[in-house]
């Protein structure tokens, strides 16, 4: 397998496209947000990005549950699987593509996750806790936590406790499945470059649409609670939707807000490869055409 990861507002689709036409590929994405329909500007799913050189590259989990649905890293592995082993079957080569670490490292470090089942009493002992209380035993239960919003929303907190004590109380359920070997391309810009990209790219989706789409979820499809805990996107949007934030305040909250994420995506990478993962950096400065050339450079010396 080939995968392509980075920070957001790197280019890793088009670089994922453009691979996937010269080595007659297919792209899994990996992406915990672009899963769900409806939800286009705010998850940055660009799929013209898929067009290349006159057709469209295949593409697996874009669009495949509603809002309103708890997907989690769980069922991304459960489907990721089966689109790989597809893609194998069609006797093509299969791409991950995303930003989202905990999706990738479920692939690339082969996690065995249970679907844990709900756990009533543990969770009218945790009902009793204050947030406080529940921060700091999720804190002390799970060292690597992926997802903030963790430690912001009290029913995530719990039901993220409830998790980890399943895994507490069954030994070995997780860490068995096999790795699939995988070259690793990672797309990189200075920090001031990368700022700027996610900057613009932001006004460029709030010029295209995004208060819109945000407006559209909440008319028909989803309450402002459930909402803000979707991304960056929506929630700051729906904050201003629902009178919490100015325009003008929403912007700039959002924009650091986005710079942050991609330093802790940042982050991640590097305790990847601090754990043994080795990742191909491309200068995402480069043309399409020379990231292109030096992916291939990477991806033939491995004999891919």
């Amino acid at each position: 397998m080939i995968t392509i990861l980075g920070p957001t507002a790197t280019g890793k689709t088009r670089l994922a496209a453009a691979i996937a036409d010269q080595v007659d590929g297919e792209i899994i994405s990996a992406d915990s947000r672009q899963v769900y329909r409806g939800m286009d500007i705010g998850t940055g799913k660009d799929l013209d990005d898929y067009d290349i050189n006159g057709h469209r590259i295949p593409y697996h989990l874009i669009d495949i549950v509603d809002p309103g649905y708890e997907y989690n890293v769980y069922e991304f592995q459960k489907d990721f699987t089966e689109a790989y082993e597809a893609i194998l079957a069609r006797e093509k080569t299969p791409i991950m593509c995303g930003g989202s670490g905990m999706y990738l490292e479920s692939v690339l470090k082969g996690y065995n996750l249970l679907k844990v089942p709900e756990n009533e009493s543990l969770r009218r002992e945790l009902n009793k806790k204050s947030n406080r209380e529940l921060k700091e035993l999720l804190k002390a239960k799970s060292k690597k936590l992926h997802n903030t919003t963790d430690l912001t929303d009290r029913d995530r907190m719990i039901r993220a406790i409830e998790i980890q004590s399943h895994y507490e109380n069954n030994p070995g359920s997780q860490g068995n499945n096999p790795e699939i070997e995988s070259v690793l391309i990672g797309i990189h810009f200075d920090r001031l470059a990368l700022r700027q990209r996610i900057t613009e790219r932001l006004y460029s989706r709030l010029d295209n649409g995004l208060v819109e789409e945000v407006q559209h979820l909440l008319d028909t499809q989803l309450s402002a609670n459930s909402l803000r805990f979707y991304g960056l996107e929506y929630r700051f949007v729906t904050d201003y939707l629902t009178g919490k934030l100015d325009y003008n305040t929403m912007v700039s909250k959002l924009n650091t807000a986005i710079h942050q994420f991609a330093k802790r995506q940042v982050t991640w990478f590097r305790r990847m490869e601090r754990s043994g993962h080795r990742i191909h950096w491309i200068d995402g400065q480069l043309s399409l055409e020379k990231k292109l050339a030096e992916a291939l450079k990477v991806i033939k010396a491995k004999g891919y």
